[in-house]
């Protein structure tokens, strides 16, 4: 490729001139043309308030069109682009501009006073807001600005953005993504997942992640492929929008919520072209009831925010309920053993490692966190525990900081909340180590029962027995409302570590 990724993009939105590119259903949105004129400008914006090639760009702001716009512009002026979670508190915002040392921050109107204190603390230089209506300094400086129709030239290997990782296990990392990473995983995944130029995208993911962001986002534009933006998801406009849409790319909440609402037909799916789950595990029951109700098969993929996406169940062929399917073109894997790095047998568990174009260059500005986990082969480790069954086809089965270990065995979580599930009266669970004075760690569930059941401790235990080797069966089970999660529906078992950690003391 070898060029900035925005002259890829700006090919394809030339070629499709008045064709809709992002639409709202409140009637605001901008066709291809009107887009590219807006990004000329903001890009004169961007550069007016001083960012230069290679400068980072800070960007805390609601879903918008716009949003996108803005993203499309930083790499147009070489800069690169960092989303920041609409969650992150100014605390945690102090963290990230101290620590990226943005040449700008955009924040929503409303934060605006905070952010100028922050930034004004941190040394980043200038502050802009952008709000969901096309409003906002930024925008008011686009107007103002001298269009700017130049692309900056960068490298393959030159930085397009930054994304940092939730931080669950520690302080965030700044996972660095190149022109390169990015754009090979777009072109590949609207190759495999048969993108066109007809397809129309129900967007209901937030825009600070990788999945709404670079897998949605890019491979819309890598296609020339339409987006219906929609600030979050909600059953009822996703039902009233599937007759027009061809593609829905969610998190397994998206489609929990869909299999228990007695509108999801195969007529109201009829116009849908494929269902795409990603961020979390989706179970098998999920993957079964879906296809019973609409005879479609959900389209399971893996990746994460240092690889975008990795491995695909097919587009053709079966999609097979609990894995994540195979590996990408271009994108090579190994499951190794945890300490030696050595493969391991065909369906033996052992640590997923990953490499190709994808593959981010390493952690802003934490060279030891990079050699640890990008190896000098080029394989990133993933921390996610996989095996490969007799298909070929990759299950994850956890990650590896809730591996646990009890009394010198290990314990795969995953494993045993499958059993669990399959309770009458389970609507989902969780397991965890928690300290043990004997045991090292003892295995816990933490069961979400269905509404109206009474399910006890004793149940799920007896339930257990003879299903599950017997240091594999919790030592004890608690019940609770919900589980944890974050803003991609994954189960933040740390949280729950902390919140049960004195069970055994």
């Amino acid at each position: 490729m070898n060029q900035n990724l925005f002259a890829t993009f700006a090919r394809r939105m030339r070629e499709r001139g008045d064709a809709d590119f992002i639409t709202t259903r409140q009637g605001r949105g901008y066709r291809y043309d009107e887009a590219l004129a807006i990004i000329t400008r903001l890009a004169g914006a961007l550069i007016e308030l001083g960012v230069t090639p290679g400068d980072r760009v800070a960007v805390q702001v609601e879903k918008s069109p716009e949003a996108i716009l803005l993203y499309l512009a930083t790499l147009r002026v070489g800069g690169v682009y960092l989303p920041l979670n609409t969650g992150y508190t100014g605390e945690e915002i102090h963290y990230f501009l101290a620590d990226a040392e943005p040449a700008l921050f955009v924040c929503r109107p409303g934060d605006a006073e905070n952010a100028r204190s922050i930034a004004a603390d941190t040394g980043c230089p200038q502050v802009a807001t952008l709000g969901t209506a096309a409003d906002g300094s930024l925008m008011e400086a686009a107007e103002r600005a001298t269009p700017r129709d130049d692309i900056i030239e960068r490298d393959d290997n030159d930085l397009a953005a930054i994304l940092y990782t939730s931080g669950t296990t520690g302080r965030s990392k700044g996972a660095m993504l190149t022109h390169r990473n990015l754009g090979s995983n777009a072109a590949t995944l609207a190759e495999v997942w048969r993108f066109s130029e007809e397809d129309r995208l129900i967007h209901a993911l937030p825009i600070f992640h990788t999945h709404g962001l670079f897998v949605a986002c890019n491979v819309t534009l890598m296609a020339g492929a339409s987006m219906l933006f929609l600030p979050k998801f909600d059953a009822d406009v996703i039902f009233e929008e599937m007759p027009r849409g061809t593609v829905l790319m969610g998190v397994p909440t998206f489609y929990t919520r869909l299999v228990a609402d007695e509108r999801l037909t195969p007529e109201i799916t009829a116009n849908m072209r494929l269902f795409v789950s990603g961020s979390a595990p989706l179970t098998a029951e999920t993957h079964r009831a879906f296809e019973q109700k609409t005879g479609h098969a959900i389209l399971e993929r893996y990746g994460m925010t240092e690889t975008n996406m990795n491995l695909s169940n097919p587009y053709d062929g079966e999609r097979r309920a609990g894995t994540v399917g195979m590996p990408l073109p271009g994108v090579e894997y190994r499951i190794t053993d945890r300490e030696t790095h050595e493969s391991v047998p065909k369906g033996e568990i052992g640590m997923l490692e990953i490499r190709g174009p994808n593959v981010f260059v390493g952690y802003w500005r934490m060279p030891e966190k990079t050699r640890e986990e990008l190896l000098e082969d080029g394989f990133f480790v993933t921390g996610d525990l996989a095996m490969v069954d007799e298909r070929g086809y990759i299950h994850i089965v956890g990650r590896d900081k809730d591996l646990v270990i009890s009394g010198g065995y290990n314990v795969y979580p995953k494993e045993v909340e499958q059993v669990i599930d399959e309770l009458e009266g389970v609507h989902e669970s969780a397991v965890i180590g928690l300290p043990h004075t004997d045991l090292g760690e003892g295995v816990t569930a933490v069961v979400v029962p269905e509404p109206g059941t009474n399910l006890d401790e004793a149940q799920v235990l007896d339930h257990l027995q003879g299903q599950l080797a017997k240091y594999k069966q919790p030592k004890r089970v608690f019940f609770a409302d919900s589980l944890p999660r974050n803003t991609m529906g994954k189960v933040q078992k740390n949280q729950l570590r902390e919140q049960y950690q004195d069970t055994y003391r």
